[in-house]
């Protein structure tokens, strides 16, 4: 009977908008064909260059509500006026065929998240300095002034609750923080608890009856 692969990690990643979380996680998937992204919903509107199904779940603030209500989603959030979740069903599939699962949210989904599998990573991603930060907001040129602005004022409260994660990533080097993110998912194939499922049979044979 062919061995059922062990239940896949699941790995939250916050950061305050311009930190770079998105640039660093759409490289660390390319490095590890094991992990993919759960694609949230989300009621805000889409940006130039992004792709329903693909970016995010596109959707109506009633629709999102009515799913809400209804216990679809894994943990939700409003941010800046706009709603995010995550659906239950994506993340459970995915972890069940073995991969592990990355959620690209806010520290209060990332929070919701610890609360019902405390065994979840949750990775924070830093920017080095408010200077920078604001700096990548504005060249990025998606955003208006007046919401530059309001990203800025929320970047600091959203920052300090960095002690809430099990890893911190300085983006300070692009390279070097992927370098980091990466010995982080790795490191979480090699626990013990993943590592007895996966060489069961191995450590079966090694050690007495």
């Amino acid at each position: 009977m062919e061995a059922h692969p062990p239940t896949g990690n699941l790995l939250t990643v916050s950061a305050p908008s311009g930190a770079g979380k998105t640039s660093l996680v759409r490289a660390l998937i390319e490095r590890r064909p094991n992990l993919s992204v759960s694609v949230s919903h989300t009621t805000r509107p889409m940006r130039p260059g992004e792709v329903d199904g693909v970016n995010y779940h596109f959707i109506s603030k009633e629709a999102f509500i009515a799913a809400q209500k209804s216990g679809e989603f894994f943990e939700w959030a409003e941010v800046f006026g706009h709603f995010y979740g995550t659906a239950k069903t994506e993340v459970a599939s995915r972890r069940a065929a073995g991969n592990d699962v990355i959620l690209e949210i806010d520290w209060q989904g990332a929070r919701q998240v610890k609360a019902v599998c405390p065994e979840s990573c949750c990775i924070f991603v830093l920017p080095p300095s408010i200077a920078d930060l604001e700096s990548r907001l504005t060249n990025r040129g998606q955003d208006k002034p007046e919401t530059i602005k309001r990203r800025m004022d929320e970047a600091q409260s959203e920052m300090a609750h960095w002690p809430d994660a099990d890893y911190l990533v300085l983006n300070d080097e692009f390279d070097r923080a992927l370098t980091d993110l990466t010995t982080i998912t790795d490191s979480l194939r090699l626990r013990l608890d993943y590592q007895s499922e996966v060489l069961a049979s191995i450590l079966d044979g090694l050690t007495p009856r």
